[in-house]
């Protein structure tokens, strides 16, 4: 039987998703909010996947697995290009590496540790 919690970690999986993916239909939302988004959508993951952990450390480990996925933006080798070009691949691993987006991933993990800490963690009390 799935956990209470864990079923409102998994939607919030999916509306984070569903949101990042209509922010980039949207001309007029920057880049960057998407970015924050699939950062979130990893710290989501990560409380799903560990509920009992400390916040501060799915925080981190949220945060290097978004900064490792952006590192590995800089190798650029045809196999892993081609799988670069199909929407999952583009949605998981990116395509191209920007400085920009690990501030967006900062931000992006930044907001769900103060939704966790300050709101989820608040209303579960």
């Amino acid at each position: 039987m799935i956990s209470k919690a864990r079923l409102r970690y998994g939607f919030l999986i999916l509306v984070t998703i569903v949101i990042g993916l209509i922010s980039r239909k949207l001309s007029f939302i920057p880049l960057g909010v998407g970015d924050a988004l699939w950062a979130l959508m990893i710290f989501w993951m990560m409380i799903f996947c560990f509920p009992t952990a400390k916040l501060v450390r799915l925080m981190l480990v949220s945060l290097l697995i978004c900064f490792a996925v952006e590192a590995s933006q800089l190798y650029q080798a045809e196999w892993i290009n081609a799988i670069r070009r199909t929407l999952p691949g583009r949605l998981i691993l990116g395509q191209g590496f920007l400085w920009s987006d690990l501030w967006a991933y900062a931000i992006g993990v930044s907001a769900g540790g103060f939704v966790q800490g300050k709101v989820i963690n608040k209303t579960a009390e």
